[in-house]
């Protein structure tokens, strides 16, 4: 549903935008208004312990639907995953919304929506609300009983994906109650942490619900603090395991060492055949094939974007990087294709030593790719090496995410960096993601419309990491942005 009167609009340079309904100081005062409200609902959220991947079918009531269907106040609450639907759907209600709980055959889908003349456009938002595990043994606080320290909010899920969630909701607030012309629909996922499994034959079958002009995705990063990023590309991914078993028990070294074969050492020669673990070379034949080189133009965007390597390794706490070109660097994380181990399962790993040789031992791997890679020829790419270089491992697909890249010159991605520039008086940069959203895949191949994704979180809020924060300032700058996005989407004449 495209918009060829916002197009002019762009064209235009914003000419001929007029705004009439937002000013700064009415902005800024509702968001000072708001603060008490967003923390003690960001609270909220975030002490329910949303983790997806802890409650996966087998352990869910499975009448849950039919409560969901009956109605919303008979959900039954001893379950995180349905007390977070139900405090979202309540917090939608509560902001204005007409909201409804779609079941799925894993989690439910929470949605909300704003339809204030069917005259106006309309923008689909998407956030989740699923969370990361969290060990609080690892944490200075409690994961799942959000601190408020400086400004700052600590708890799992407050930076992925519940404080821009509830910045996007402030943001529609405001557009309720100063009726900007604009029908905004809102898109809450519970199981993007596990790889979205039910969202797109949700999507499939409920589709008309959600016909919209554009499209918002928040849940990306800004390559810092003062530069807001408006991202327009993401990296595939093809997971894998790969196993290697040798006999049908772990044995006694002294009494066959020398002779029995060792999985472990195996998978670890086949993961070096695989990749240079020091350059992060792919070595899989065919793996660079048909990977899209980024343009002359993208690269200077990456460049200005202000991201340093000694940013990036004060933010994710790593002492040392591949490479200390700057450049370089940039292309690895937004637009190369990366082969990573995330583990290596087998053998004895207790105290002390255990003098066994183990009997069969698993890789964990996946493959961020870039526009232009096919993750099922990859795959097949992967499981031809692995069978020529060690005929007996067997590997398994874990999860296949296709690459996306959007268009920086389309009018919604200059709708947000105009946005940007009158909320901060900043130039936006234009990034690409290093990871991925199932979500956004399936939006943009059965909804058919443009994508944006304006994240709010930085890199040292801690996507996935111990002691995952989220603060005022950007749940602040969040708002302010939306309203200002919405108001000129609605606006153009």
């Amino acid at each position: 549903m495209g918009n060829p009167v916002f197009s002019k609009f762009v064209k235009a340079g914003g000419k001929n935008m007029t705004n009439t309904s937002v000013t700064t100081g009415s902005i800024d005062q509702y968001i000072a208004e708001s603060k008490s409200a967003y923390e003690k609902t960001l609270k909220a959220f975030v002490d329910i312990p949303s983790v997806s991947m802890e409650y996966m079918q087998d352990n869910i009531d499975k009448t849950f639907a039919s409560d969901i269907l009956a109605s919303l106040d008979n959900i039954k609450v001893d379950n995180p995953i349905l007390q977070m639907a139900k405090l979202a759907s309540d917090s939608l209600k509560a902001a204005g919304f007409a909201t409804k709980i779609y079941p799925t055959k894993l989690f439910p889908v929470v949605t909300g929506e704003l339809i204030q003349n069917p005259d106006y456009p309309t923008v689909l938002i998407y956030n989740h609300l699923d969370v990361q595990p969290a060990d609080a043994t690892e944490w200075k606080h409690k994961p799942f009983d959000m601190v408020i320290k400086d400004d700052k909010y600590y708890g799992r899920g407050a930076t992925d994906d519940k404080g821009p969630a509830l910045a996007v909701l402030f943001a529609a607030k405001y557009v309720k109650e100063h009726k900007i012309p604009i029908n905004i629909k809102i898109l809450w996922e519970l199981e993007e942490e596990i790889g979205s499994p039910s969202f797109e034959a949700f999507l499939k079958k409920n589709k008309d619900s959600f016909k919209t002009n554009s499209i918002v995705v928040s849940d990306t990063i800004w390559v810092s603090r003062n530069n807001p990023a408006v991202a327009y590309g993401l990296r595939g991914l093809q997971g894998a395991s790969i196993k290697l078993t040798t006999g049908a028990k772990d044995i006694h070294s002294g009494t066959t060492g020398g002779l029995a074969r060792n999985p472990i050492g195996e998978i670890c020669e086949l993961m070096y055949k695989c990749y240079d673990p020091k350059t992060g070379h792919v070595k899989i034949p065919h793996f660079y094939d048909d990977v899209k080189e980024p343009s002359n133009e993208e690269i200077d965007h990456f460049v200005k974007s202000g991201f340093t390597i000694d940013d990036f390794k004060l933010a994710h706490e790593v002492n040392s990087v591949r490479t200390t070109d700057q450049k370089e660097a940039i292309l690895r994380l937004w637009a190369k294709p990366t082969f990573e181990i995330h583990g290596i399962k087998g053998g004895y790993i207790g105290p002390g030593i255990k003098t066994i040789v183990p009997h069969s031992a698993e890789a964990k791997i996946s493959m961020r790719l870039v526009p232009n890679q096919d993750p099922h020829k990859i795959f097949n790419e992967l499981v031809a090496f692995v069978r020529s270089e060690c005929p007996d491992a067997v590997v398994e697909s874990e999860g296949t995410l296709m690459p996306y890249l959007g268009d920086v010159n389309s009018p919604y991605m200059q709708a947000a960096s105009h946005a940007i520039k009158k909320s901060f008086n900043k130039e936006a940069v234009f990034t690409r993601e290093g990871g991925s959203i199932g979500a956004a895949i399936s939006m943009n191949k059965i909804l058919d419309a443009p994508i944006v994704f304006l994240g709010l979180s930085l890199p040292e809020h801690g996507y996935h990491a111990i002691n995952e924060n989220f603060d005022w300032q950007q749940a602040s700058r969040g708002i302010k942005l939306f309203v200002n996005y919405f108001d000129l989407l609605s606006t153009c004449k």
